[in-house]
């Protein structure tokens, strides 16, 4: 009993020292895993701007970005008005033609995902119009949305 201990414990030693020799963290790296959500959408809202971003999960690179801090975009809103409902509208609609142009309007067949208790939960009650008018600007442009909630997956075309 005790040899069958000892020699189970020697082995787990070796085994934990190669693993150590080789480079955990570098053997973990290889096994990447398919990611199912892809292309994200993040938003950002500040007193003054509204920044909307997808971002690709494979690599952690922002694939296509809206700000309404952009020189074009904040020219185009009237008074100057950076982070009301309609500059979030804006922020949607430009960020769907950049979307179009990268060829990512559909994310590759599986969608942009967005999760809008998780946005609307961060970004607080208050701004929850703003965070609706990005969405639905996006989903009246073109883009294949995914909405993620806890329980269910509704598809926005």
């Amino acid at each position: 009993m005790k040899r069958s201990f000892l020699l189970l414990y020697l082995v787990l030693l070796v085994f934990i020292k190669l693993v150590f020799m080789l480079g955990f963290p570098s053997c973990i790296r290889q096994l990447k895993m398919p990611v199912m959500k892809r292309y994200v959408l993040r938003l950002f809202i500040s007193l003054k701007y509204i920044t909307a971003n997808v971002v690709d999960r494979s690599n952690g690179r922002i694939v296509a970005t809206s700000s309404t801090a952009e020189q074009s975009i904040k020219e185009s809103l009237e008074c100057g008005r950076s982070c009301n409902a309609k500059a979030a509208t804006v922020v949607g609609e430009v960020l769907a033609r950049r979307l179009k142009v990268e060829g990512l309007n559909e994310g590759e067949g599986r969608g942009i995902h967005a999760n809008i208790g998780k946005e609307v939960g961060k970004k607080g009650f208050k701004n929850q119009t703003k965070v609706w008018a990005v969405m639905n600007a996006l989903k009246n442009n073109g883009v294949k949305l995914v909405l993620d909630d806890e329980n269910d997956d509704k598809f926005l075309a």
